[in-house]
């Protein structure tokens, strides 16, 4: 590294946000990005530690060269940086503002806690290059004349798709939506990352020979296996939708419904989309939000954008510790106490709290009935207490890929795990079917957008492989 000592030198620095009572007024990004040159400082922290655990198993799951990157950049060399990211991540500028840094948690220097500002520089890295122009469309100079067809233009067909079609196959992504994107688009809120970011990658992926074909539903308004007899192979990538089942009582009064399409109706609002379902807004409402992951947290920064009253988060886990015990936990993810950005905002969080129930008058919900648990979950008897709650977001994460799509149309031809995902392992990405391979959460369930890409770029690898015999694309 170019400043070995550096780490001892510069006090970590990472991307501010703008005060919450700012943010909450519009849903555009609100980070605030170091100035070049402190990011280069920041770069400078990176240690000549030997053996860097933040782009190993534990750390980045797409093997981003983390240490490479950051000498480029404390040298100032952004392209030759962008060349290196790039080489690993079909889509930093994504990660870069909506990864929870699993690298960062695999630092070397977070034993003192005091990791470096990786996501931050990953996104200055991403942002500058497409600044710069050094962006563009990478065409295959060959054409193969494989055709593949990708089901679902989320983070794992989109990086799918990218890589296929620099591998000189002719691509066709059919995506059920209006626009591309998948969850990136229509479930991850603009606050967090604007959807421009998704349309210029859309528009670099069609220069590179990608068709996009809008509005096709797959196992509905068109056959699986049709796409399976007209391609050379197809790649399931659509995603992790069906939402788990809460069987609480009243779930089914008015007011109460699942997170993910009171997500997807403020996304297709604000992306100029029809809303055809009554318009579900937060606005002079109490809310309460059940579930302590991602999903909820989103639904919490839009409550209080829409102008919700009260947002209250409900979270059957106990609090965890300030700090993680280090010589126990690193350099794996710890459990340990964290406020995300929406939960800044103003959120009212209860732990070791269970939803026994959701009480309503005629029809609408007015409470939502709970009580704390033990150390098994089970409810403590003589703890429960009301919430008041005008608006229910049950956000309690998802239990694989919908079942009346392509699944039905497959019947017992396409074999599910245990879980209820497609079944197909990390070697070849193999289904039970002929020609069809399967990538991303309807594979391996919910996960990180990270994880989106890694699959879909190992999976394009044995797509290519099994179509030529050999691959030159990165595993």
């Amino acid at each position: 590294m170019g400043k070995v000592t550096g780490f001892l030198e510069i006090d970590r620095q990472e991307q501010k946000y703008q005060p919450a009572s700012d943010r909450i007024r519009h849903y555009r990004e609100f980070v605030l990005p170091l100035p070049q040159a402190e990011v280069e400082r920041q770069a400078m922290r990176c240690m000549d530690c030997g053996i860097p655990f933040c782009h190993g198993p534990t750390g980045c799951p797409v093997h981003n060269q983390i240490p490479d990157w950051n000498d480029l950049i404390q040298a100032g060399d952004w392209q030759e940086a962008s060349r290196n990211l790039h080489s690993t991540n079909n889509f930093p500028e994504f990660t870069g503002r909506i990864c929870p840094a699993p690298c960062e948690e695999a630092c070397t220097l977070n034993l003192e806690n005091v990791p470096v500002a990786i996501k931050t520089i990953e996104q200055a890295i991403a942002d500058k290059a497409w600044e710069a122009g050094w962006v563009v469309p990478e065409a295959s100079p060959h054409r193969t004349g494989k055709r593949v067809a990708v089901v679902g233009s989320g983070p794992a067909g989109m990086a799918a798709a990218q890589q296929l079609a620099r591998a000189g196959h002719e691509v066709h992504v059919f995506e059920r939506e209006p626009k591309a994107g998948g969850l990136l688009r229509y479930g991850i809120p603009d606050f967090k990352m604007e959807k421009h970011h998704i349309d210029r990658r859309v528009v670099q992926m069609q220069a590179e020979g990608v068709h996009f074909h809008y509005g096709v539903d797959i196992g509905r308004n068109a056959k699986l296996q049709t796409l399976i007899n007209d391609h050379d192979a197809v790649l399931l990538a659509t995603g992790a939708e069906r939402p788990r089942e809460a069987g609480l009582p009243g779930s089914d009064l008015k007011g109460v419904q699942f997170a993910m399409p009171y997500l997807v109706q403020q996304n297709r609002r604000l992306g100029g989309e029809p809303v055809r379902e009554e318009p579900v807004l937060a606005y002079g409402k109490h809310v309460v939000v059940i579930g302590g992951g991602d999903t909820a947290s989103d639904c919490v920064g839009t409550a209080f954008r829409q102008g919700a009253i009260r947002v209250t988060q409900l979270d059957i886990r106990p609090m965890p510790p300030a700090r993680e015990d280090k010589l126990r936990i690193w350099p794996y993810w710890p459990t340990k106490f964290r406020t995300s950005s929406s939960q800044a905002e103003g959120a009212e969080r209860e732990f070791s709290a269970a939803t026994l129930g959701i009480i309503g008058e005629k029809g609408r919900v007015t409470h939502v009935q709970c009580a704390r648990v033990d150390e098994s979950r089970r409810p403590i008897s003589g703890t429960e207490f009301l919430i008041r709650a005008d608006l229910v977001m049950i956000a309690i994460g998802f239990a694989g890929p919908l079942l009346d799509t392509y699944v039905a149309e497959m019947g017992d031809g396409l074999k599910l795990d245990k879980r209820t995902n497609v079944a197909a392992n990390t070697d070849d990405y193999r289904t039970s079917v002929d020609k069809l391979f399967a990538a991303g959460d309807g594979r391996r369930g919910q996960s990180l957008v990270v994880w989106a890409i890694r699959e879909g770029r190992q999976a394009a690898r044995a797509i290519d492989e099994a179509l030529m015999g050999a691959s030159t694309l990165p595993r």
